[in-house]
């Protein structure tokens, strides 16, 4: 397998990559009635907006995995809001309050209500990343050679640090990142902010 940069036409695939992934790690396919939906939050932004920072893992044409970064999240977030979520505002209507929404529902309110990063954590780690692997892939050093490489391409562009959400639920992934040095900056809610300085 190798790792090469995204490209245009490999949005099916990691959209798909990320929908198998999507439920801590495990097949979302049949939480939600929209395929789509887990891609266009946390894929689609990366290709269209970061395509630089957008490495896929290719076993002969086939995407088996991804990592995607932003260097500025700051910056990232205020180029989503212009455009990336507007087209996806006037297809996926916000849902309304006062009674439980469905998985989709959750998933649109973020679209309308994209959570926004605590600008004190980027002072330190203004880059962020998202990496995804399909089972096949795991266990044999694929993710840890996806963040490296995704690592080494923000220190070449002098970013002073990194950091990544995980679902507390997730012990594996918190494992594969606490074994990679990545330290817990903060616990909100349901997930921790793991993260690491990338100039020592």
């Amino acid at each position: 397998m190798l790792i090469r940069p995204a490209r245009a036409e490999d949005r099916p695939a990691l959209y798909e990559v990320c929908l198998k992934t999507g439920a801590s790690g495990q097949d979302a396919s049949g939480i939600y009635d929209d395929p789509l939906l887990l891609g266009h939050i946390y894929v689609g932004p990366y290709l269209a907006l970061q395509p630089d920072l957008a490495f896929v893992l290719d076993d002969d044409g086939d995407a088996l995995g991804y990592v995607l970064g932003a260097r500025d999240t700051a910056e990232f977030e205020r180029e989503c809001d212009e455009r990336w979520w507007p087209t996806l505002r006037r297809r996926y209507a916000d849902p309304p309050p006062g009674r439980s929404w469905t998985p989709d529902e959750q998933l649109s309110h973020l679209i309308h209500h994209p959570p926004r990063t605590d600008p004190a954590l980027l002072t330190e780690y203004p880059a962020h990343l998202h990496i995804d692997l399909l089972p096949s892939a795991g266990g044999a050093g694929y993710g840890r050679r996806l963040v490296s490489h995704l690592l080494d391409r923000l220190r070449d562009l002098s970013v002073s640090g990194v950091h990544l959400g995980v679902a507390v639920d997730n012990e594996r992934a918190i494992g594969f990142y606490r074994h990679l040095g990545l330290q817990t900056l903060r616990e909100q809610d349901d997930a921790l902010v793991l993260g690491t300085s990338l100039t020592s």
